[in-house]
């Protein structure tokens, strides 16, 4: 199979689809890598990098001119719509429900749109959790450094000192972006309060953090009372393929402390609050009732080697498959691989992405 891995595109995005041990890999399986000169230049890899491997560097146009299977990190920009071809598949983080241009762009071409972050095995999202780990490690401290008083925020220092309380964050979700960011609270000294809907997950880290931090069964009214109280809110939810459930509406904001820290890592999903908009490292917060609001789409992007290095270790048995069995083979044999499929022949494939959109749902057959 031919497989293309371009250079990502977005505002400060880094990382790479493939690093070069990962198209060394491939191409020693017999495949052909078509790889765009510089991708990988961000995460730390040169082009002789890929030469090495076995990789052909070819220019954009051309590459996905060839390539039958596209492999990227993010979502198609406007800019790369043009580049798409009916019969070509797509496998990246597509994040499709908050994003119906793109969707629409995907079913007219009739690309096979192959999303990470649908991928589910066992209960876990294999693919979707390197880069949660990530953006839930990375909240907290992008969120304590604009509680700076000079960026804004309440001028309150996480961890306190002798006499003085730490900050208060409030986790909203326990998976692993929210599992992630309660480690970082609780090394940073603060105060961690974490609302989840199912009791399950809550149990699993009031053990894995010896009751450092608070469990709280998450409802509109618990909500509400630990907003008025959060220094820095960390919006840790998701829902696979579909849009993030919106719990902070415009009333509940206005609750907040002035200068409190919203950091929605959820935003590639929608957001989990009302006046959550996604933003780029470029520019990366805005400020809505005095709560600012940090809401990169990307947030990984900011640490590229690791988000790279992890991502292709997660992704490449996938990418295996795939390029092996050619796309439609792959999927009707593994299930689990099946749960990636977003668009199929002009259709959406996925029923909680066709829920979100309002379409009709395909099953893949």
């Amino acid at each position: 199979m031919i497989i293309g891995v371009p250079k990502e595109i977005k505002s400060h995005e880094y990382r790479v689809g493939l690093t070069p041990a990962g198209v060394g890999e491939l191409v020693r399986a017999g495949h052909r890598l078509l790889v765009e000169p510089g991708a990988g230049e961000g995460s730390g890899f040169s082009n002789d990098d890929y030469r090495q491997a076995g990789g052909e560097l070819c220019g954009r146009s051309e590459l996905f001119e060839r390539a039958e299977l596209v492999v990227k990190v993010k979502e198609p920009l406007p800019e790369e719509y043009g580049l798409l071809r009916e019969g070509q598949a797509l496998f990246t983080y597509l994040h499709l429900a908050p994003n119906r241009p793109l969707a629409e762009v995907l079913l007219a071409k009739k690309v096979t749109g192959l999303a990470y972050e649908t991928i589910e095995k066992e209960g876990t999202l294999p693919l979707l959790a390197p880069m949660s780990e990530v953006a839930g490690r990375m909240a907290p401290l992008v969120g304590a450094f604009h509680l700076q008083r000079v960026h804004g925020g309440t001028g309150l220092l996480p961890g306190g000192v002798p006499g003085v309380r730490p900050a208060r964050a409030l986790i909203l979700g326990a998976g692993v972006v929210g599992s992630g960011a309660a480690r970082v609270c609780v090394g940073l000294g603060m105060e961690a309060v974490v609302l989840n809907r199912g009791v399950e997950r809550l149990q699993r880290l009031d053990e894995l953090f010896s009751g450092r931090v608070r469990t709280v069964v998450l409802n509109r009214d618990a909500l509400r009372e630990e907003l008025r109280q959060a220094d820095l809110v960390v919006g840790a939810l998701l829902v696979p393929g579909g849009r993030t459930p919106l719990l902070i509406d415009r009333e509940m904001l206005g609750t907040m402390k002035r200068g409190a820290v919203l950091v929605d890592v959820s935003i590639d999903q929608g957001g989990c609050a009302a006046t959550s908009r996604p933003t780029t490292h470029d520019d990366p917060v805005y400020e809505v009732d005095g709560v600012i609001h940090y809401t990169v789409a990307n947030m990984p992007g900011a640490f590229p080697r690791t988000s790279t290095l992890a991502l292709t270790n997660a992704t490449l048995p996938y990418v295996k498959a795939l390029a092996g069995r050619g796309i439609e083979g792959a999927l009707r044999a593994d299930p689990v691989l099946a749960g990636a499929l977003n668009t199929w022949r002009g259709a959406v494939a996925h029923p909680a992405l066709a829920e979100a959109l309002g379409l009709p749902f395909i099953l893949f057959a």
